[in-house]
């Protein structure tokens, strides 16, 4: 693969021109092609095997219903302390509000409190409910501008006005945050680098490659049934390994131009070498995108999928237009400086006995191979006691509840709280299947019963017939919210009993709506993720082990993944779920971890720790090969690629907190959760323990058995074979 890499490379600084509009070219084609088309993101994808899917499937054939093409937005009131909403007065107010609402053309009808029954017990709290022409992602700014100054009449009065629905709270995939994350990037890159210029180099071809897998995804879309998290998550992957593949080139091709070759073959060797980690880098990543799919959910599959694809855009980015860009700075792009960042403090050693070690001496190098146990020690301590929390992690879906006061539609959701019980954010819908006519009416009720038993109970609505008789619909309000345990006690409750309610009532009950249909995905998932673990920690041991031709290598690499894992999952929980520091970070109040976000974890943070691992630890071979000294080899690690690994670490870790700011709980969670998991990652586990555990292990790191060695395929990842070629022909023209 080097040798193929390294003939791209040639080829792409021959031909920059063409590559350079070929690059461009193709995002314009995908931009106008996926923009006419548009995009098909379905926020309601079916999971097959759920209990709660297949109630739902059969509910819809009974009670079907026209698909939902109008978007709602909630007002919901509080009553000042002398006021009641029953009062002359508080229907007057609000009657003058909704009319102000409804003077904007985008509102089909305006449903006050008084008509849909939505007053509090104690008449202080309601709501109303404004429906558009439109479907709530494609209401206007202007619209939403307008409802929120008819509300400042209520407001200026002294009422409380809160707004939310799909009308007006909408997921915002690129905002102001983001865009803060990658101005951190750029001046991480440019410090990296010495120079300004340098360091918008990776991020201009990682915003190409973003767009056209960005437009790739947006196509997708069509195809499958994915939802718009899918484009947050492919964006926020997409642009964090797109720049650290192109600095990884980069680096490279200036290390190269630094020892005496010239810009072509500079070019040329940073892909045979660094191009080869790229590679092997996003096809890690990849595998653990693609490996997703072992959930058997089509969301989270899709997910996968759209993440891949932008992974697989920035890498052929990086081997072939990246080049492109470089061979047509020409001499705008200098060699490597000295002065490079945490490559300084270099020393030359005055013990005659450690000659062979000249010039690979750093500061931390120094430190962590003189005190090798209290490096593992400290670290594996140190993200153990992160890690203890993760024991209890419970899985959910977030919601308004943990968004900052600040924002309405929280404010809305406590208002509703306060007004209806936990429970209204909770509901539950049964099914319940009798022998139909009028006894199948007495069976249900005779069910209805029995459930009025259960301690978890609030209420339960009259049932409501199908067109076939023999089905009934059932809704029910817990006692408590959506993420209580009490209320995933009394959905198995719900479930457990219902033969025992069968064989006294005649009704079959089944338990679905969106409650029940999240708590079936949490579990579902919860059940998916050993299995997906074990899957990827044994790729990891077998990709390693041909890598590095060695045992104990992947061995240590995997344990230090779990590590990382288990302290990004701990700090997970003490932090979202628990509430720790989560206004710290921006979370507006404690609830569940995001269901899926365990799983997305481990596959994302796979492939990026495989990563730091080979570009880290093979150039640690490389010096090995050449002078057999195991500490030596550890320090030349450090000194030649632990620089890049900090800046490719800082980066990653600047691009998701800036996704990590964004409003949505959901982009928020999967931002959090990938900077800190970098942060372990690639500062504890590769800069720490890994050169700890390395220096500790001596000369036996490298041992493979001779058997073992034959039968495993050889993949030249950092391009050995072609530096071996170069010198060859170097030599010869000497």
């Amino acid at each position: 693969m080097a040798k193929y890499l390294y003939r791209l490379g040639l080829w792409s600084a021959r031909n920059r021109v063409k590559v350079m509009l070929g690059g461009i070219g193709l995002l314009l084609a995908a931009a106008i092609l996926a923009l006419t088309i548009g995009p098909a993101f379905n926020e309601n994808t079916p999971i097959p095997g759920l209990q709660s899917q297949e109630a739902l499937e059969t509910m819809n054939k009974e009670f079907p219903s026209p698909p939902k093409k109008s978007g709602e937005t909630k007002i919901v009131f509080k009553a000042p302390d002398n006021e009641r909403l029953s009062s002359q007065k508080a229907q007057t107010l609000i009657a003058s509000t909704l009319k102000l609402v409804a003077e904007d053309p985008t509102v089909q009808e305006t449903i006050s409190p008084y008509q849909n029954g939505s007053l509090s017990a104690d008449r202080k709290i309601a709501y109303a409910t404004v429906t558009y022409r439109v479907p709530g992602g494609d209401v206007t700014p202007e619209s939403k501008t307008h409802i929120e100054s008819a509300i400042e009449k209520l407001r200026d009065a002294g009422w409380q006005a809160e707004l939310t629905g799909d009308g007006y709270v909408k997921m915002k995939i690129v905002s102001l945050m983001e865009v803060v994350g990658v101005l951190i990037a750029f001046l991480v890159l440019s410090v990296t680098f010495a120079s300004f210029l340098t360091g918008v180099l990776p991020i201009a071809t990682a915003v190409v490659g973003l767009g056209i897998g960005l437009m790739g995804v947006l196509l997708g879309s069509n195809v499958l049934d994915m939802s718009s998290t899918s484009l947050s998550l492919s964006a926020m992957l997409g642009l964090a390994v797109g720049i650290d593949y192109a600095l990884f080139i980069v680096s490279r091709y200036r290390q190269q131009l630094s020892e005496g070759y010239d810009r072509e073959e500079s070019i040329a060797i940073a892909n045979g070498t660094a191009g080869s980690s790229v590679v092997f880098a996003g096809i890690t990543v990849i595998i653990g995108l693609c490996g997703l799919a072992v959930a058997q959910i089509p969301f989270l599959t899709a997910m996968g999928l759209a993440g891949a694809l932008c992974v697989l855009v920035a890498v052929i980015i990086a081997v072939i237009f990246v080049l492109a860009v470089l061979s047509a700075m020409g001499d705008r792009i200098s060699a490597k400086p000295r002065n490079a960042l945490l490559a300084k403090f270099s020393r030359k050693s005055s013990n005659p006995s450690s000659k062979r070690r000249e010039g690979v001496d750093t500061t931390w190098g120094l430190f962590v191979t003189r005190r090798p146990w209290l490096a593992v020690l400290a670290g594996v301590i140190l993200l153990a006691a992160i890690a203890l929390p993760f024991s209890r992690m419970e899985l959910g879906m977030p919601d308004d509840a943990q968004k900052p006061v600040e924002q309405t539609e929280r404010r809305a959701y406590d208002l509703q709280t306060e007004a209806y019980g936990a429970g209204i954010h909770s509901p539950l819908v049964i099914l319940a299947e009798t022998s139909g006519g009028t006894q199948g009416t007495t069976e249900v009720q005779k069910a209805i019963d029995a459930l009025g038993k259960f301690k978890n109970i609030g209420t339960v609505a009259p049932a409501m017939p199908g067109t076939s008789g023999h089905l009934f619909l059932i809704s029910v309000i817990p006692s408590t919210g959506a993420h209580d345990q009490e209320t995933r006690d009394l959905v198995q409750q719900i479930r457990d009993e219902s033969a025992t309610i069968q064989q006294e009532t005649g009704v079959r009950l089944m338990v679905t709506g969106s409650t029940a249909v999240g708590i079936d995905i949490s579990q579902k998932l919860n059940d998916a993720l050993p299995k997906f673990c074990l899957v990827i920690i044994g790729l990891a041991f077998l990709l390693l082990m041909m890598v590095f031709r060695s045992l104990l290598v992947p061995i240590k690499a995997v344990l230090g993944f779990v590590l990382s894992l288990g302290a990004t999952f701990g700090f997970v929980v003490l932090v979202v779920q628990d509430g720790h520091m989560g206004t710290l970070f921006g979370f507006g109040g404690p609830g569940p971890v995001l269901n899926f976000l365990p799983i997305i974890v481990v596959g994302i943070l796979f492939g990026l720790a495989m990563d730091y691992e080979v570009f880290l630890v093979s150039r640690m071979r490389e010096e090995f090969k050449r002078s057999g000294d195991a500490k030596c080899a550890v320090l030349a690690g450090i000194k030649h690629s632990g620089s890049v690994v900090t800046a490719a670490g800082l980066i990653m870790i600047s691009v998701f907190v800036g996704f990590m700011l964004a409003e949505d709980p959901i982009i928020k969670s999967m931002g959090f959760a990938l900077a800190f998991g970098i942060l372990f990652d690639a500062f504890v586990v590769r800069m720490l323990i890994v050169p700890g555990a390395m220096t500790l292990m001596g000369r036996s790191a490298w041992y493979l058995p001779k058997w073992l060695d034959r039968i495993l395929p050889n993949i030249d990842v950092k391009g050995e074979s072609v530096m071996e070629e170069v010198e060859r022909r170097k030599t010869e023209a000497a």
